[in-house]
């Protein structure tokens, strides 16, 4: 379900004057390194939203990523994922015996697949990423009540209404079980953290379906 959705284009672009850093095994290493990495994000594989996310980061002398951000994306889960996918470059980079600051730029091209979404039915990205961010304040909603349900600081007699949101919004037993196959993925990748930011959604949405693998690897 999660590599079969996505085509990934990637090049770089390093400013530097200096001896270039360069991806262990070359352009195409890096390449098929990070379209295994990819997991779609659910909100953009459900919606069949394509698009491409500029990601900008630095190296240090040992070939660690720093310092990364999107420099240009659309605003939505497709940035984040960009992003993961970049840190996970860490360490693997050649860096050239005379150290010099670099910046390298990578644009990642989503394309979501056209089997599932359907080329009769163009998506309306504009109208799709609009509502991602409008969907983002009623997940706030649920994930700060249960935060404070679990610290005992929430008037539980209103748990009625945030079912009902929690109901809107899909969080039902379909969409727990796809993120957590995206958590297991990225564990299984050697992102703990990816992983355990996963696990915590799923436990604030008020699901006890993470809470043993949060309680075994995420501190």
């Amino acid at each position: 379900m999660l590599k079969t959705l996505c085509f990934i284009t990637l090049w770089a672009i390093i400013f530097t004057a200096n001896a270039q850093p360069a991806f262990k095994g070359g352009q195409g290493a890096l390449n098929t390194f990070l379209s295994q990495k990819i997991v779609y994000p659910e909100y953009s594989r459900q919606n069949c939203i394509s698009g491409t996310i500029k990601v900008s980061f630095g190296l240090d002398k040992n070939g660690n990523v720093i310092s990364a951000k999107v420099s240009q994306g659309l605003g939505i889960d497709l940035d984040d994922e960009a992003l993961r996918v970049i840190k996970l470059t860490s360490g693997k980079w050649i860096m050239p015996a005379k150290y010099s600051p670099v910046n390298i730029i990578v644009p990642i091209h989503f394309e979501a697949d056209q089997t599932i979404c359907g080329i009769d039915n163009p998506v309306n990205t504009t109208q799709a990423i609009t509502a991602y961010k409008n969907r983002q304040l009623l997940e706030d909603e649920v994930t700060n009540y249960y935060k404070a349900k679990y610290q005992g600081k929430i008037d539980t007699t209103h748990e009625a209404d945030i079912i009902t949101l929690k109901k809107l919004l899909g969080f039902d037993d379909k969409f727990i079980s796809d993120m957590l196959e995206q958590a297991n993925e990225k564990f299984h990748q050697g992102d703990t953290d990816g992983a355990c930011s996963d696990w915590t959604f799923i436990k604030n949405i008020g699901s006890k379906h993470a809470d043993q693998m949060l309680s075994k690897y995420c501190k």
